[in-house]
């Protein structure tokens, strides 16, 4: 191991430095393939959430609250991604993989918070459409400005919290050797196997409850709006009231179905030696695919954002043209 480690007795030593082997498994001429691939989405990630971000800024139409979340859900969007590709992208047409300790600690506590921040955004927007289609007449009351201000901030200081949570337990744990990584970024399953020490099952057993009750329970509470959502549509007696009222979901609902269906594939599949380069391909399809179908989705299926976009869009082609 080199100077990947250091000496703290005769037989023992921790690790100060990590190596990503999660793509040594792919043939190295499929590498650039990848860079380009990854590369591509990940600009296009970014465009299309700042695209979302300066058109609702720009629109006045679209300062509402489900167009603020949807600004905060795009920001959390660009940060996620922010923590771990350009990392990615340098290491696929590298042949240095090394990352050190504080640096591997950091990329995992910036992407569990901005991960989770992004779950708890998708739950507020649940919400918000909940009370837009069962409480109408109380709308304002319940998600005025500093009430708004007040969700997005609880949400960026959850995801804080899992974040640390989450970071502080894995490096606490000591980490004498081997080093290598099996995956493309500081994730707590792979971590955890490098990990020893007697602590290090009731660590991932604590790690474990806290993301899954996170999880679960977004997911659950994003369920429940939704059900009291259909059940109110359901009332609603004309065939254009009702499809007028679920458009107004559309998009938010295919985000979360997109979200929540990958995460599943990744943390619900069977583990074993023998699915590592399955694990890699799916957690790259996961943590890549879904921030780059997210701001499709938004603009596409949503007609109000939509629409803005394509007058923003005249209005900056008649100026130049002007």
């Amino acid at each position: 191991m080199g100077s990947a480690t250091k000496m703290l007795g005769p037989n023992y030593t921790t690790v100060s430095e990590f190596i990503f082997i999660g793509f040594s498994n792919f043939p190295q001429q499929l590498m650039p393939v990848f860079f380009v691939v990854i590369l591509l989405m990940y600009l296009f990630t970014l465009l299309g959430n700042l695209l979302i971000m300066a058109t609702i800024w720009s629109e006045r139409s679209l300062h509402t609250p489900m167009y603020l979340f949807l600004c905060a859900l795009s920001i959390s969007e660009i940060l996620y991604t922010l923590s771990f590709i350009p990392r990615m992208l340098v290491d696929l047409l590298s042949t240095h993989h090394s990352i050190t300790f504080m640096a591997c600690a950091n990329q995992m506590f910036f992407s569990f918070m901005f991960g989770f921040t992004h779950s708890l955004l998708l739950t507020i927007m649940g919400y918000d459409r909940y009370v837009a289609i069962c409480h109408p007449l109380h709308y304002n009351v319940l998600m005025s400005p500093r009430g708004c201000a007040f969700l997005v901030a609880g949400s960026w200081a959850g995801g804080s919290a899992v974040g640390l949570v989450v970071t502080t337990s894995i490096f606490h744990l000591p980490f004498c050797g081997p080093n290598q990584i099996q995956h493309f970024l500081c994730h707590v399953p792979p971590m955890l196997k490098l990990a020893c020490g007697s602590n290090v099952p009731v660590v991932a057993l604590g790690v474990g409850l806290v993301c899954i009750t996170a999880l679960l329970g977004c997911f659950l509470l994003i369920l429940l709006s939704y059900a009291f959502i259909v059940a109110a549509i359901l009332k609603i007696p004309s065939a254009e009231g009702r499809h007028k009222a679920f458009s107004t979901c559309a998009s938010h609902l295919t985000v979360v179905i997109v979200h929540y269906g990958f995460a599943s594939v990744i943390y619900l599949k069977p583990k074993g030696p023998h699915f590592e380069e399955g694990d890699t391909l799916m957690a790259t399809t996961y943590t890549v695919l879904t921030p780059f179908l997210s701001p499709i989705i938004f603009s596409l299926r949503n007609k109000e954002l939509k629409n803005a976009m394509k007058k923003a869009f005249l209005r900056k082609l008649c100026s130049s043209n002007n």
